[in-house]
């Protein structure tokens, strides 16, 4: 389950019964109590620490203060996964607060995995890779998402995360079958995790908003993802209208029903 602020005294106090918790790696950037309680959790719980601002797709070099800060984290804290988006949002010093999509072309590729490379040997442990909610398409691509993100585990031996409401949402929007998205991933053993989370729609898109309930044709693609790639650790996400934690632990509840009770798909 994700930790977010709202939910973190009654974790404290309550401990429920949930397998991990994932946190946002750069909200521990500044130390303090945040650190002290997270050190408190780490006791009862193993962490994830998922990432939203390396900027991976960057074409100018990875910020290098920012990877020592993750390091440190990594290092202080021994995560049982460290992951971060297939997408970018800085560039020089200018940066955006928003994950902003990469082109699947062959440099692209190429800058992806020299970061990915220098990033988990930093670490010292296998990066996953997130892919993103797509709303648009670009032209004169060289692959489409799911071989490049399995070209990029080829190349640099990082896990992926197989967000399943980005690949319903990005199949609406763009007009893909999420089946075949699923098909086309290469190496099983490749995916490490899966996310799951609510979006709405807005006209013809769906946005992925993480301020839902999973609604049934992801359950539906989660379903088809066990059966394909296996039981892996499961994450609700809920980042927006956050509910009380009733409400999320319902929600983990039934991704631990359906991995150890597969449905017929």
């Amino acid at each position: 389950m994700g930790l977010r602020a709202p939910h973190v005294a009654q974790i404290v106090e309550q401990c429920p019964a949930v397998g991990f918790l994932e946190v946002h790696t750069e909200n521990y950037f500044g130390g303090g109590a945040r650190l002290k309680t997270l050190e408190r959790l780490r006791e009862t719980y193993p962490l994830s620490f998922h990432g939203v601002g390396l900027s991976l797709g960057r074409a100018d070099g990875l910020d290098k203060d920012h990877l020592r800060q993750v390091a440190a984290l990594v290092k202080r804290f021994d995560p049982i996964l460290v992951s971060e988006h297939l997408s970018w949002s800085a560039y020089s010093h200018v940066a955006v607060p928003d994950l902003l999509p990469v082109p699947f072309t062959h440099e692209a590729l190429t800058v992806f995995a020299q970061h990915i490379d220098e990033f988990q040997q930093l670490i010292g442990q296998q990066v996953l890779i997130e892919n993103p909610s797509n709303y648009v398409a670009f032209d004169g691509l060289d692959y489409d998402e799911p071989e490049f993100l399995s070209l990029l585990a080829q190349r640099t031996g990082c896990g992926l995360l197989l967000d399943l409401n980005n690949i319903f949402v990005s199949a609406h929007n763009l007009g893909h079958d999420p089946l075949v998205y699923l098909k086309e991933l290469r190496d099983p053993q490749a995916v490490r995790q899966y996310h799951l989370a609510g979006h709405i729609r807005s006209g013809d898109l769906l946005l992925d908003t993480h301020g839902a309930t999973v609604c049934a044709e992801v359950w539906s693609l989660y379903d088809r993802a066990l059966a394909q790639f296996g039981h892996r650790p499961t994450l609700i996400e809920w980042d927006s209208d956050i509910p009380p934690l009733d409400v999320l632990l319902g929600e983990a509840a039934r991704a631990d029903h359906r991995a150890k009770v597969p449905a017929h798909v």
